[in-house]
Parts: C-alpha cells; sequence; structure tokens
C-alpha cells in the first residue's frame, strides 16, 4: 500500500457550512503534488465516452504541468453493465495508465460509483466522481484541488443553474431538492455525485455497508470539513439523459426512505387528525339524526368518506411496505456489485 503523505503536508480542513481556516504548513517541509484518480461510472455511453476519455486525459495533463497533482494520476473508468460498445471503445484506447473496471450486469449508477471508489481508495490521495455524459464542468476541478490542498476533505461541485436542460428537468430537479430537504435529508442543494473526497474520507465513506445507497446522502454524514465550488452545467456532448423524471422518482423515494422516517410520522399524524375527524362527523351525523327533522342525504357523503378513509390506509401501508422493503433488502446482506474483469 502506498506511503501516506505527511499530515503537515496535506491538512484537512472544513468547508460547505462553515469554513475554518488550516495551519499552514512547515516552510521546511516540502509540497509534494497529490495522486488524483478521477472515477468516471458508464452505462450506455457509446456517443459520448471516447470524447469524455480524451478531455478527461486532457484535462490531467494540464493539472500535471500545473504540479496540482501526481503524474502517477489517473482516470478509473466503470462500466455498468453497457449493452451497447461502450466498453469496447474503451478497450481500444488502450492507454495503459488508466483502469477500467467492468461489472457482470448493471447495478445502477451508485452501485458503480461505489465500485469505483472500492478500487481507486487505496491507489490514490484524493479521487474524484464525475458522470460519464461530462455535463458537468471539468475546470471545476482545478479549484477542487486548490481547495483540497488548503485543507479540505469533501469538495462538492454544485450546479449554478440549469442552462442547458429541459425545463421539465429543472422543475423536477428543483422539486426533488426541496423535497428532500423538507423531508429531513442532508443533501446539498444541485449537488449531484461530482465531488472530491480524500484518501481518509474516501475510506470512511467505504464503512458504511446498506444496500440501499444513496450517496448524496451518506456523504455529509462522514463529517469531515468541506467546501463547495460552483460550475456552471453543460449540454450533453452526444446520447440522452440516463435519468428521466421516472428514474429520478424513484431515486428520490430511495433516499427518502434511505434517511428519513419523517412519511412514516406524518401517516401517525395523519392518522390522529382522522380519528378525531370521524369522531366529529359521528357527533354531528348523531346529532342529525335525533335532534332534528331533516334527513341526511346519505349515499354520496358515505361513498366519499369511505373512498377517503380506504385511500389512505392504503397510502399507509404502502409507505410501511417501502420501509419494510428496505429492512428486507438489508437484513439480506446480498453483494452490491460483481466486478467481471479490471482492464
Amino acid at each position: 500500500m502506498k506511503k501516506e503523505i505527511d499530515r503537515h503536508e496535506f491538512t484537512h480542513a472544513n468547508a460547505e457550512l462553515a469554513s475554518q481556516t488550516c495551519n499552514d504548513s512547515p516552510k521546511s517541509a516540502p509540497k509534494l503534488a497529490p495522486k488524483l484518480a478521477i472515477v468516471v461510472p458508464c452505462y450506455n455511453e457509446e456517443a459520448v465516452v471516447a470524447h469524455t476519455y480524451n478531455a478527461l486525459c486532457q484535462k490531467l495533463d494540464s493539472l500535471i504541468a500545473q504540479n496540482l497533482i501526481a503524474k502517477e494520476s489517473f482516470l478509473c473508468f466503470v462500466d455498468d453493465g453497457s449493452r451497447d460498445k461502450t466498453c469496447e471503445i474503451l478497450l481500444s484506447l488502450k492507454i495503459p495508465a488508466h483502469k477500467l473496471i467492468k461489472l457482470t450486469c448493471n447495478y445502477g449508477h451508485q452501485n458503480a460509483l461505489l465500485a469505483g471508489l472500492h478500487f481507486v481508495k487505496d491507489k490514490c490521495d484524493c479521487v474524484i466522481s464525475i458522470d460519464g455524459d461530462l455535463q458537468q464542468d471539468i475546470n471545476a476541478i482545478d479549484e477542487m484541488l486548490v481547495k483540497f490542498k488548503n485543507g479540505a476533505d469533501i469538495v462538492y461541485g454544485v450546479r449554478k443553474a440549469y442552462t442547458n436542460e429541459s425545463a421539465s428537468k429543472k422543475y423536477s430537479s428543483f422539486i426533488f431538492y426541496k423535497f428532500m430537504q423538507i423531508m429531513g435529508v442532508k443533501i446539498l442543494y444541485n449537488h449531484a455525485d461530482y465531488r472530491l473526497l480524500s484518501h481518509r474520507a474516501c475510506a470512511n465513506l467505504l464503512e458504511f455497508k446498506e444496500v440501499n445507497l444513496f450517496l448524496r446522502g451518506i456523504v455529509p454524514l462522514v463529517g469531515h470539513k468541506s467546501e463547495v465550488v460552483y460550475y456552471e452545467q453543460g449540454a450533453r456532448f452526444a446520447g440522452e439523459s440516463k435519468y428521466p423524471f421516472a428514474k429520478m422518482l424513484a431515486f428520490a423515494l430511495n433516499g427518502i426512505t434511505s434517511f428519513s422516517i419523517a412519511p412514516l410520522r406524518l401517516m401517525s399524524v395523519l392518522g390522529v387528525v382522522l380519528f378525531f375527524a370521524s369522531i366529529c362527523y359521528g357527533i354531528y351525523a348523531l346529532y342529525m339524526k335525533f335532534f332534528t327533522t331533516e334527513p341526511i342525504s346519505g349515499w354520496t357523503s358515505t361513498i366519499l368518506v369511505l373512498l377517503f378513509f380506504g385511500g389512505m390506509q392504503f397510502l399507509g401501508l404502502g409507505i410501511m411496505g417501502e420501509y419494510i422493503g428496505k429492512i428486507y433488502a438489508e437484513v439480506k446482506h446480498r453483494p452490491r456489485y460483481f466486478v467481471e474483469e479490471v482492464l
């Protein structure tokens, strides 16, 4: 395992919600450039993966020339069971300094990213994760590295705005982040999975063993001091988004049920409210029957009440079912992914 860099050279400090100034390194200590690994999960990205590869290689060369990273820095692509020619295109490039991890089948973006982090953890001083479509601005990597050298263990890449996305994408993303925050999930607004992790932050992140992965919610739980870098969201070079509305909705549901019991509490509160409402309605019905001569028009109101209460019961059962399903998946402790080969 590679030798750890002296703590006086990289003193890990704060950022994101509250930054603190680090102690300066001793003037006599040489400032070594950190070895960087860039992890890129890919799924059916044949239209863009060659462009992504070339752009990231050029970025690495530029960073090495600026002495921001060591010349041993490398890329790590993770093929998440692509059904197109993504893997073949990457293999055709044949650059030995970089790595390609091929998973046995499609395990999902979060598991593919986790596989890459597991692989590079002990092979670098810091790791940056970025999407394969390269909509996230790679020029933000320079500022991430500067903040890392100044002491940050985690540097979040945060979108300034959705300037190159459709209106439906913008609104669905806005609803996604706001709803997650309302439900009590600690998540940074407009942050996807574009981030820098120091070696120790990455190692601590991998201590989480849960099967239902939601890394955007897990990373803040690591607790290390962090910084934020803002970038402009670019347009896709080619291909189409792998996160349509339905998948984003499922992703949000997974995040909420993995990190918050607010829906269960909401159903409990709603149950109490409906219970007292039914008592009040019952008292009103009895009063109308025995103390007035006006009959209650019965069928429509009765059916509406039954449908309402029946719908709320099924909603409550559905929410409980989601949490029970999460428990079921966790207690089985199944592997989150299998690696077919490392190329």
